[in-house]
């Protein structure tokens, strides 16, 4: 049987909640004979989790892609460098992989829009929360550059072939925050809890 293949991509493999999540479904995959590459845009081995180490160098399915880019240009453009950095690990995975049977987007779903364009992998979005609500709006000038993002998230998310999320609040806010992409059927799968080999198979 040949093994299935799931390329991830994260924005900053560091030290977090979400990037404990990830860990744990990457070896969760791999204990279940899944081939798996996880991209991402930053990995310290100096400051990381244990398990992207073997023996003090990184694992061997981490590839760091995209480090050049800042993670923002004195204390602004978080957003637009996060987006940039997932967009450009994105294009070195379709670049570099060949087999992949599931992109899993964790956080930032704008690498979508590549992947509709140049592949057709089955696409999977983990959605932890709604970036939109999360950002301030200060000013108009504010307003407009998160206007972009909100809208390119909006569109982007709708992309995706499944959507996770990690709660039913979650969900519920999925719903009234994406209200017209819910309205057409795209409705988030509940994890609970978010790795066990059972979820493997709803996507």
């Amino acid at each position: 049987m040949t093994r299935k293949k799931v390329a991830i991509i994260h924005p900053d493999l560091g030290i977090g909640g979400a990037e404990r999540l990830i860990i744990d479904a990457v070896l969760e995959l791999i204990a279940l004979n899944y081939d798996v590459v996880l991209y991402t845009g930053y990995h310290s081995t100096h400051a990381c989790f244990e398990e992207t180490l073997f023996k003090g160098k990184r694992e061997k399915w981490i590839r760091v892609r995209g480090s050049w880019i800042p993670r923002h240009l004195n204390g602004h453009f978080h957003v637009l460098f996060a987006n940039l950095r997932c967009m450009w690990a994105t294009a070195a995975m379709l670049i570099s992989e060949r087999g992949v049977d599931i992109v899993l987007l964790d956080q930032i779903s704008s690498p979508a829009l590549l992947l509709r364009m140049f592949s057709s992998t089955k696409i999977v979005f983990y959605c932890h929360y709604p970036d939109m609500l999360l950002a301030k709006h200060k000013s108009f000038a504010q307003g407009v550059y998160r206007s972009i993002f909100d809208g390119l998230e909006r569109i982007t998310t709708g992309m995706a072939h499944h959507i996770f999320v990690n709660s039913y609040y979650t969900a519920d806010i999925f719903a009234k925050t994406f209200e017209s992409g819910f309205a057409r059927g795209r409705q988030p799968t509940v994890l609970y809890p978010a790795v066990s080999p059972k979820n493997v198979n709803l996507v």
